[in-house]
């Protein structure tokens, strides 16, 4: 089934404007949800094994260079935001390379070659890039035969930013996830951050965008995990309510494929 419409969209942009709020919030190492979450759910995918090559496209500030490295393995990320390699090489030049660059055109870059690294990942940065399929069709050149992507996003089922949210159902006492829109490809301008100076934009696509993408670019699905939310602790009358619904609806989802 199509997208019920789609619209022509500029390329995604570099998240420079905003890199030292995110930075400060994230910091070196990740934010709690990539540590706790994210990470692990990644690398359970990616299972990186000794002298393997990693691509890490959209890495911001590299806060997953530190377990690549400690698996073994050879890590090289790419970023659009000098700024964000700027931090992650100041903090993780140790552990891999950082390359400034449009992950959506990569034979632009002569430092990436065709059919050169085991794994290309993309942690929480698949959402924040535009065309999704000129991201891909880049992933699946730069990969080997044999070799597997690795995508880590929060849930397009679930997570669309400003057409999706919490409800109350108090007949039924029940904590529901309601969903506006879900066909239809969305670009969605993100609130301002506080004392950064300008804004992000997220990229709603349904999960069929996901699978068909990277069927068309011989890439495979062949497992797929949905992380719920880190446990919470509410008080009061809708507790139970509460831990039900982060439990049973996922924040993340991670797909991992093959390239023929």
């Amino acid at each position: 089934m199509a997208p019920r419409k789609r619209h022509a969209r500029p390329s995604s942009r570099s998240w420079d404007p905003v890199a030292a709020w995110y930075t400060g919030w994230v910091g070196a190492n990740g934010s709690n949800h990539h540590r706790q979450l994210a990470i692990p759910t990644l690398l359970g995918l990616l299972q990186p094994r000794r002298d393997e090559r990693i691509l890490d496209l959209g890495c911001g500030p590299g806060v997953l260079a530190a377990d690549i490295a400690r698996a073994g393995a050879h890590y090289t990320g790419i970023d659009a935001s000098p700024r964000l390699l700027a931090f992650a090489r100041r903090h993780h030049r140790a552990r891999g390379e950082f390359l400034l660059g449009d992950v959506t055109r990569l034979r632009a870059l002569p430092a990436i070659r065709s059919d050169s690294f085991h794994a290309v990942t993309f942690l929480l940065s698949i959402q924040d890039i535009e065309p999704l399929e000129a991201a891909l069709e880049s992933a699946a050149y730069a990969l080997r035969g044999g070799g597997r992507i690795v995508l880590l996003m929060t849930h397009p089922c679930f997570r669309i930013p400003r057409q999706s949210g919490w409800g109350w159902d108090a007949g039924r006492r029940l904590r529901f996830r309601r969903v506006d829109r879900y066909l239809t490809r969305l670009d969605v301008p993100m609130k301002d951050y506080h004392a950064a100076r300008g804004t992000t934009r997220s990229y709603h696509r349904p999960l069929e965008a996901y699978v068909n993408g990277l069927a068309a670019h011989g890439l495979l699905v062949d497992r797929i995990v949905e992380v719920p939310a880190l446990p919470v602790a509410p008080n009061g009358d809708t507790a139970r309510a509460e831990r039900l619904a982060m439990q049973e609806i996922p924040l993340f989802l991670g797909a991992r494929a093959i390239k023929r």
